[in-house]
Order: C-alpha cells, then structure tokens, then sequence
C-alpha cells in the first residue's frame, strides 16, 4: 500500500506511524512481519541479500531494526508491481533454501510456505471483495491459500493477510494483491502502521480490535474526499476550517453498533474528546449501513489528523474490549 514510510535500511530504527500518501499509482509498497531469524536471511551477511534483491528487481527493500525482547520485524518493499511481487518471490524461496525444515514441505517441487502481508483495515474490503469473490479469483488463478485476519494488529489500523502456497504461487498472488491496493491506494491513507512489540506491554499478548465484517472502506457518497455520513450533528470550532480543501481526507470505518455507546460517551463527552485532540471531525451514521448491524463513522481531516483520530478510536475500542473481558471473568469466577 502506498505510503510515506519509506523502506527501513537493516541497520536504521523503525519508521514511525505515519499516513500513507498519495503515491504514483505505478508505485506499490508492501509490508510484510517476518521472525527476526528470516530477517537476518533476508538481509544476508554485511547486507549482501538484500542489496542484490534490489539490484534484481529494482525495488527498495529493507528490514526494520530488532527490539530487545521482540522476535518479529517489518520487511518493507518498494517499487512497481510486478517488481515487489518478484521480490517477495525471491525472498520467500531464499528463507526455504535456508531453512527447509522450517516451511511444510514435502518435496522441492511442491514446497509449501507463508508470508503474513500487512494490509491497511480499509484495504481489506477491497482485497476481499463482495461476497468475497476478489479473494477467491486471486486464490483461483495463483493457486495460493489467502487467511485475511479479522484482528486489527496492536496499536495500529493494520491486520494481517498470510498468502500460503509455493514461492511462485504466493508471488503471484502478491502481485494481484499489489493491483488491488494500488487501484484503490486512497482508502488506505491514514493507516496507522504496526511496530512489533507495540502494546505487550499492557496485557501479555495483547491483540487488536476484532471487527466482524470486511466492508469496512465503503464511501456513502463513492467520492474519497467529500463523503460525509448522516446522523451527527456538525462539529463546532471545527479546525477544519482553516485547512485548504486539498488538505483534507475521507476514512470511513464501520463499527459494531454494540459498540458505538463506547466511543461515543455519557452526553458524547468521550467523541467531543477525540474530535478535540485530533483535530479531525468525526460523524457518526444512525443506523447501520448493511444487514451486519455495523455503524459508519466518517472521519474528515488532515492526514495526520485522521490517523490521531484512528488512533485513539481503537485505543477506545480496545480498552471497552479488555473491560468487558475482564467483567466476564469476574462473573465466571463468581459463578464457580
């Protein structure tokens, strides 16, 4: 997915969350969480692997530094299509020549492996497709297996799609994926990119929000930048208003309406609060826009603004899930 996070050289620290720009549309770039033991493969001895993968594909490619204590980093490729899709093709049949053991596999020619792509939560609707007839087509003609995720990774609007199959077959389904997100890269502006290690801390292996539908980026209106949902009033001493047209973007996400209440607050305190630290005017539909029982809320603003308003709407969202979790604990311990 495009984005202004640039590929992350082996030796750099870890790029930081930012929102994804808007990128020539021949330009694709894909993340990807590989174990910190593949990483070192990748990257090779003093960087030779990956200075000779960018030299065959003509990518940007790098790996983002290790943490202490972390097991995962972030591969991140760069550069047209079909060379990101030939460079995830090479790396993924280097890491079975390293470690052959590591992949199922039952004979070179029928070598079966994963890659877990990091996608944007409002690129997953267009990867799936309606009715998931996207995914299943690009499954149909690389001969790969796609498990999107429905968990939200932590601290960040990205989940996880592992492509699994052989090194050629998961290349090309890469490069049908990569079609997918360049074709619709406006949806994804705003994500908030995944750091491994990001919010352990708090509760062991602490997870995303779980949304139960994958057609979360639809836009009432069909147009990026001036869609709006009904249902709440106008934001007053909105910032916007001295922000240039051109500045502002349009992130739709739905939400359970279960928990809407959450976000919102006692007398909408808890949305005027993150509307307020953001910046971003926040709207929220009445009712649910399909059978799902999900609610549409349609976030206008800066980029950077938009992904502060991400931002703190899953911290929200996560923070109602751990407390409900936990209550439902307590009333099982009671009940034993």
């Amino acid at each position: 997915m495009p984005s202004e996070s640039s590929p992350q050289p082996a030796s750099g620290s870890p790029p930081q969350s930012r929102s994804p720009s808007p990128s020539p549309r021949d330009t694709l770039t894909l993340r990807a969480l590989v174990s910190t033991k593949d990483a070192g493969v990748i990257i090779g001895k003093a960087g030779k692997n990956v200075a000779d993968l960018r030299e065959q594909t003509g990518v940007k490619a790098g790996v983002t530094k290790v943490i202490p204590g972390v097991h995962e980093r972030v591969l991140t490729v760069t550069g047209p299509v079909e060379g990101v899709a030939k460079a995830y093709t090479l790396i993924i049949s280097q890491l079975v020549a390293a470690s052959p053991s590591s992949p199922v596999t039952s004979s070179p020619s029928t070598t079966h492996t994963s890659i877990r792509l990091l996608i944007s939560h409002n690129l997953m609707g267009t990867i799936i497709g309606r009715n998931g007839l996207k995914i299943k087509a690009i499954q149909d003609g690389s001969g790969a297996r796609m498990v999107a995720s429905k968990d939200m990774l932590p601290q960040s609007t990205e989940r996880i799609v592992e492509v699994q199959g052989a090194p050629e077959a998961i290349g090309r389904a890469i490069e049908e994926i990569g079609k997918c997100l360049l074709e619709d890269w406006e949806r994804g502006l705003g994500t908030v990119l995944f750091h491994p290690g990001t919010g352990d801390d708090r509760s062991g292996s602490r997870r995303g929000y779980t949304t139960s539908t994958y057609n979360n980026s639809r836009r009432p209106n069909g147009d990026g930048r001036r869609g709006t949902s009904p249902g709440s009033p106008a934001q007053p001493h909105s910032p916007l208003a001295n922000q240039p047209a051109a500045n502002l973007r349009t992130q739709n996400i739905s939400i359970p309406s279960d928990m809407v209440g959450c976000i919102i607050g006692r007398s909408g305190t808890k949305i005027t609060e993150i509307r307020r630290l953001s910046g971003s005017k926040i709207s929220i539909a009445k009712a649910p826009h399909d059978d799902t029982g999900e609610r549409m809320f349609t976030i206008i603003g800066t980029p950077e603004a938009n992904e502060k308003a991400l931002f703190l709407l899953y911290n929200q969202l996560e923070s109602e899930k751990e407390r409900r979790v936990g209550r439902e604990q307590q009333q099982s311990e009671l009940q034993d």
